[in-house]
């Protein structure tokens, strides 16, 4: 089978790059405040996850449940769309974007958060209680930080994940790096220069993150196996190559 020939045009790639830039920007600035949000409010949603009281239990999992077992290009069209049927406001896209976004974030957020708390060591829970805190100080002071480190790798995962996830807000027509993609390979008929381009941008923004999340598991896989011991290791390039060994001393 013969393949057809291509000439590629890559000027229009820098002719419409400062375009490309703007929504990339606008991809930027989604990913943040989703995630800004999501880390904030997934606090809550974890510990009402975990109440004593029964019904405060069941309707935190039914939200938790309900987007995390949905798809999130449902939810997005059904804020954008139903959501103003039922209230009787119009939502922007962006606003749309972010609330739709922030929901689906804060439910995985609130599970790994769960996690995270539930494995604090109880022995350091009693000690706050003796030392006379409060419920509130002993979750913030004691719970949360070292539920955020332990669930430090699976945090960044999610926000990974919410980066690339943004390209369905150009589904309704917030201008994301992929929504003004779109629109300039419909105009120029170049689709495979600026749709090729358009990837590399999100490469070059969710690769480098990955490198750091692989290394921090890596760091925390050592840490807990050596029992917090120091050892002279590879170099920090060395050690972010993904799929690279990690050597532990027995």
């Amino acid at each position: 089978m013969l393949i057809k020939s291509y000439d590629f045009d890559w000027t229009v790639v820098s002719s419409n790059f400062p375009r490309l830039l703007e929504g990339l920007w606008m991809t930027i600035e989604i990913s943040v405040i989703v995630i800004v949000l999501s880390m904030i409010l997934a606090v809550p949603v974890a510990l009402l996850r975990m109440s004593n009281i029964e019904v405060i239990r069941w309707v935190a999992q039914i939200y938790i449940e309900i987007f995390r077992c949905t798809p999130l290009l449902v939810q997005l069209f059904w804020v954008y769309y139903a959501m103003p049927t039922l209230t009787g406001i119009t939502i922007p896209g962006l606003v749309s974007a972010v609330i739709a976004l922030t929901l689906n974030l804060t439910a995985f957020m609130a599970e790994a958060y769960r996690s995270g708390f539930q494995a604090v060591p109880i022995e350091q829970i009693e000690a706050g209680k003796m030392l006379r805190l409060t419920s509130w100080q002993r979750t913030r002071h004691i719970i949360i930080p070292q539920a955020l480190r332990q669930q430090l790798p699976v945090i960044m995962s999610l926000d990974i994940s919410l980066f690339k996830d943004t390209a369905l807000v150009s589904t309704i027509a917030v201008a994301d790096l992929m929504f003004t993609a779109n629109k300039i390979a419909s105009e120029s008929y170049r689709a495979l220069e600026i749709l090729t381009v358009a990837a590399l941008m999100y490469f070059v923004i969710a690769f480098p993150v990955s490198l750091i999340l692989s290394k921090i598991e890596r760091n925390m896989m050592q840490g807990d196996i050596r029992g917090g011991g120091k050892k002279k290791g590879k170099s920090l390039a060395a050690q972010m190559v993904p799929g690279a060994k990690v050597q532990v001393t027995p």
